[in-house]
């Protein structure tokens, strides 16, 4: 019989796929992880991991015991939950991982509300590069743009968005208005670093018009947002964001509009607790805050 809280760096090390960040998650080091996972194999009899390119990549039979890992980490979670008293109480942490701009214009301005509705949830937003993985319990929900296709999840779609093209006044008066999307060849052109696109529902500007790039690039929203407004150059926009900038103008909204989808994510063991039930009906709540954000002021000028 193995020790089951081997069980736990087994998982740890299954989900980050290197030693490391598995012993910062579990504050133990490196060492002694070693040392399990070799305890845990001896007893099994059975190799879990191959190691290249100074990663664990689970084997056969390491998938295997993953999918029981998760079933017995899913029944201890739960039966915390039940002993505590958890389950149907307003209380403990959550955690959100949104993109940046999603959490700053749509979230962000709803917090107080949140707080003085649920004083007793912790709620942390993550707007770390790329979406943490509530499937690898990085975080317990997710606002993702594109619905994930594996995992042990529950997933809601929240609804639609639109995005078109915005520039500044300062910067059609200074170059002229381009008047249809080939046009914007010879125009600067914002937009996000190819790179660093950590999901290609953010690969814009090849839907407007093949083969476009841009020269001012950002991996942040925000930047690219301050960037278009102060003149800097044109970019696509989400419109629940451009509009409440008083510096922004469309163009070409009747011809070029873009629409994403926002997609809750959550690990499918945590759907019935009402901390998380309650922080998805926030969200739910603010998404539908967007409906205004709709309908697009027809270009200035024409």
């Amino acid at each position: 019989m193995f020790d089951w809280d081997d069980l736990r760096v087994f998982l740890a090390v299954a989900r980050a796929r290197k030693v490391a960040p598995a012993a910062r998650t579990l504050g133990i080091d490196a060492t002694t992880i070693a040392r399990r996972l070799a305890r845990l194999e001896k007893a099994l009899d059975a190799e879990l991991f191959e190691v290249g390119a100074g990663e664990r990549a689970l084997t056969a039979r390491g998938q295997e015991l993953l999918a029981h890992a998760e079933a017995a980490e899913s029944a201890a979670l739960a039966a915390m939950e039940d002993v505590q008293g958890q389950q149907h109480r307003l209380s403990g942490q959550v955690r959100l991982s949104v993109a940046e701009g999603f959490g700053t214009w749509v979230l962000a301005p709803g917090m107080g509300d949140f707080n003085r509705r649920h004083p007793g949830i912790r709620l942390d937003l993550v707007t770390a590069s790329g979406f943490l993985n509530p499937s690898n319990r990085e975080a317990d929900m997710a606002v993702m743009l594109a619905r994930p296709q594996r995992g042990r999840l529950t997933v809601r779609r929240l609804g639609d968005y639109r995005l078109h093209l915005y520039t500044s006044p300062a910067y059609i008066e200074r170059v002229g208005r381009p008047g249809k999307p080939a046009d914007l060849r010879d125009c600067t052109l914002v937009g996000y670093v190819p790179e660093f696109i950590f999901s290609p529902e953010l690969d814009y500007l090849d839907e407007v018009e093949a083969g476009l790039e841009a020269t001012l690039r950002s991996t942040s929203i925000i930047m690219q947002q301050r960037m278009i407004a102060d003149g800097a150059g044109i970019g696509v926009l989400p419109d629940f964001i451009a509009r409440r900038d008083p510096g922004l103008m469309p163009l070409m909204a009747d011809r070029v509009e873009i629409i994403r989808s926002f997609w809750l994510v959550m690990h499918g063991d945590l759907r019935k607790l009402a901390r998380i039930g309650a922080v998805a009906g926030w969200v739910q709540e603010r998404v539908e805050t967007l409906s205004g954000a709709r309908d697009v002021p027809p270009d200035a000028g024409g």
